[in-house]
């Protein structure tokens, strides 16, 4: 026992001693590898550079019109097409992101003139944005709305959540210089161009709700990046609360008056997922009448007075009737404790079957393909 008690402590002494001249080797590297490094310090920018940096990109200028302008165009173009990709090839190169952070800039530091040179310019971007818009779906005569359009014409307190984060980064990254490259990711996140290019289709094809849908999502788009980049410039110690109260009590009243249509957008949206996902089972388990046929689309709307249900089925000729629909439709509206508007579409499909290959079968094929097709009847 007193041995093995020796060779414990021998072995408690050697490990504490190693540890020892670890600790001693890692203090030994790290002083000498150390030196000052505040040199290298993020330091925000002086208030002059991002005062010039901002009436730069405030100030309306060739560049300024022609960058936004095929901006739009290509936005309108990409929108009409259904192609994200070039949607955000439109975003990257919009300047109309100086602009808006101008006007924040301007209201926390109370400079007036730079207030009105902001908001003016940004005023003008979105005329020319709309312009644009109107005359490049009037020119091309596209009339089929498609997912990238309508994704634009419902905003949600989401959307509001992605404004005012961004209009916080941009802020941030034009009071740094390590992160102003950064300005460009930002004006992706937000998408300015793409509502007002969507409020010119709307127009063009004199279509209130998507122009509407489109301006809420800019607004909120708009205010959102004013109220948070103001806040941020705040933090940063430019210009002071006395100053941007006016402008901040504004633009928080604002996002509270835009909150309310984008929460009940919201509520809508979270009900439509969640009635669609028990109605697709429901169709799927509980009833004979769908359980055969292919589903190709279920369009839920809350309305006032309960839910309209919009299905679309792929089935074969005079398989449903309006008795199993309306059976259906009672069911629907038992499971989901609540009126059910009921409109199915059914899509007649065809099935064609080859089920033999006999010789005289074969020579017909054959001498079918060798035909040109302009002789086939």
């Amino acid at each position: 026992m007193t041995q093995f008690s020796s060779k414990l402590r021998t072995y408690f002494y050697k490990s504490r001693r190693g540890l020892v001249l670890a600790k001693k080797e890692v203090f030994e590297f790290w002083n000498q590898n150390s030196g000052d490094w505040s040199w290298a310090a993020e330091k925000p920018r002086p208030i002059a550079a991002v005062n010039r940096s901002l009436w730069k990109t405030s100030v309306p200028s060739l560049s300024f019109y022609a960058m936004l302008g095929l901006s739009s165009v290509i936005a309108t173009l990409g929108l009409l097409s259904g192609s994200a990709a070039v949607i955000i090839g439109a975003m990257i190169i919009a300047p109309l992101m100086g602009s808006i952070l101008g006007i924040a800039y301007a209201i926390v530091v109370g400079n007036r003139r730079l207030l009105k040179r902001s908001a003016l310019t940004t005023f003008k971007g979105i005329l020319l944005s709309i312009l644009a818009a109107v005359l490049i779906t009037l020119l091309f005569g596209l009339t089929q709305s498609n997912a990238e359009i309508l994704a634009r014409v419902r905003p949600t307190l989401i959307d509001l959540g992605v404004a005012i984060a961004a209009g916080a980064a941009g802020a941030f990254a034009i009071s740094r210089r390590q992160v102003e490259n950064a300005l460009s990711g930002v004006a992706i996140s937000v998408a300015l161009v793409p509502p007002l290019s969507v409020i010119g289709i709307g127009i063009a094809w004199w279509n209130p709700r998507v122009a509407l849908g489109a301006s809420v999502l800019f607004a909120t788009n708009l205010t959102g990046i004013i109220f948070s980049g103001a806040l941020i410039f705040l933090w940063q110690q430019y210009g002071s609360i006395e100053r941007a109260k006016k402008g901040l009590v504004a633009g928080f009243l604002t996002l509270f008056m835009l909150g309310i249509p984008l929460g009940w957008s919201l509520r809508n949206i979270l009900i439509e997922e969640r009635v669609h996902r028990q109605i697709v089972l429901i169709l799927s388990r509980q009833t004979l009448t769908f359980a055969d046929t292919e589903i190709r689309k279920v369009d839920v709307q809350p309305q006032l007075n309960g839910v309209y249900v919009e299905l679309e089925v792929a089935a074969k000729a005079n398989s449903i009737s309006q008795y199993q629909v309306t059976l259906v439709r009672n069911l629907l509206t038992e499971q989901l404790g609540q009126p059910i508007q009921l409109k199915v579409r059914v899509v007649p499909i065809e099935i064609f079957e080859e089920l033999s290959n006999t010789p005289t079968q074969a020579t017909f094929a054959s001498s079918v393909s060798a035909c040109p097709s302009d002789d086939i009847g």
